[in-house]
């Protein structure tokens, strides 16, 4: 007589009852104890202006020249990049040599509503480039931007003189008429069928909870760690990074209502950034004035910044020297996994000049 129940079971294993309650109970008081502290690379702050500070990490043994900025979104907090030893894309790149500078956006107060896209490039970004060159005693800079902070960083290189030696871009929203945004939306967006306006101005600043809501309904980067928990929970390595991702992506921060609108109104309906269309101040935005070296990253994994809307800077900058690169990665694990100064780093050592060991 044929053993069905045996042939069955070589395809389809027993559930072993006991090894499933230990695990979820591991996932439960993983998910519950405290968050962890996270640690920064050492650092001093050296510029303030409202909420936001300009830390600046020194190099471990300073082996370059130009110093690095780094630029991150104003969506989210920018200790993604500092997430803690071994993890660290800041920590890594002060190890390889760099002084590091980083714009922190801080967390704007309702104080704060009438905040504009325009004031963050020109007033605070503009500004704390300009504390960090008189800091570092260089007279020019290497700008590195991640996700709209690439985009802030490619708005100001192409209004501005300042010296910027080097544009690094990661996984950076250029072309805003795709994305991760339905195209429902965006058509509503377009054809004036929706419109946040209203919205925006009820409540002056975007509150935490509701920009983490939308976050989590739109990408998911929310859901995916949790399903990856499960099957590793006993990976001790894996549970202290996935520990620190957790904290950072809950830690939402609030968003200035004007900047809002703007960034809905300017970049998601009209797509004035690719058509050359957007004003900053008085200046009208240009790529084509970029013509500084540069390196543009995406990640082949990316659920928030599909590479699409990363790939037109390569044609729209008139850089000579410029390189585009995909790697295999995720938008968050780039930085969670400290990949991105790897990547940073092989690009930036041949023009950040080196400094050559003096003999005695």
């Amino acid at each position: 007589m044929l053993n069905t129940q045996g042939s069955i079971n070589e395809f389809i294993p027993l559930f072993d009852f006991e090894k499933e309650t230990k695990r979820w109970q591991q996932v439960y008081k993983i998910v519950n104890e405290p968050k962890p502290d996270i640690i920064p690379t050492r650092r001093e702050a050296v510029w303030k202006k409202n909420k936001s500070t300009l830390w600046y990490h020194p190099a471990k043994e300073k082996k370059y020249k130009i110093p690095l900025f780094f630029v991150y979104s104003l969506l989210n907090k920018s200790y993604i990049l500092d997430i803690g030893e071994g993890s660290s894309v800041i920590g890594g790149l002060t190890q390889l040599g760099y002084d590091v500078y980083l714009l922190d956006w801080g967390s704007p107060g309702y104080e704060d509503s009438n905040l504009s896209i325009d004031n963050y490039v020109i007033d605070y970004l503009a500004v704390a480039v300009k504390r960090a060159i008189r800091h570092s005693g260089i007279q020019e800079i290497s700008l590195v931007g991640y996700c709209l902070g690439g985009t802030l960083a490619a708005i100001l290189a192409s209004i501005t003189d300042l010296p910027i030696k080097n544009l690094v871009l990661s996984t950076i929203p250029i072309d805003f008429s795709i994305g991760i945004v339905p195209n429902k939306w965006l058509e509503a967006l377009q054809n004036g069928h929706l419109n946040f306006d209203r919205f925006a101005d009820v409540y002056g600043v975007i509150p935490a909870d509701i920009m983490y809501a939308m976050f989590r309904g739109l990408s998911p980067i929310y859901i995916s760690p949790m399903v990856n928990l499960v099957t590793r929970a006993y990976d001790k390595d894996y549970v202290e990074k996935w520990r620190r991702m957790d904290k950072w992506t809950k830690d939402a921060t609030p968003f200035s209502g004007t900047a809002f609108k703007q960034l809905i109104n300017d970049f998601y309906k009209e797509n004035k950034l690719i058509k050359g269309e957007l004003m900053i101040g008085d200046k009208r935005v240009d790529l084509s004035n970029i013509n500084c070296p540069l390196f543009a990253l995406s990640t082949s994994r990316d659920t928030l910044v599909l590479e699409p809307q990363s790939l037109p800077i390569m044609d729209l900058v008139s850089s000579k020297d410029k390189t585009y690169q995909v790697v295999e990665a995720g938008h968050v694990s780039l930085a969670l996994t400290g990949m991105f100064s790897i990547f940073a780093d092989k690009w930036l050592s041949s023009r950040s000049e080196e400094i050559q060991p003096v003999f005695t």
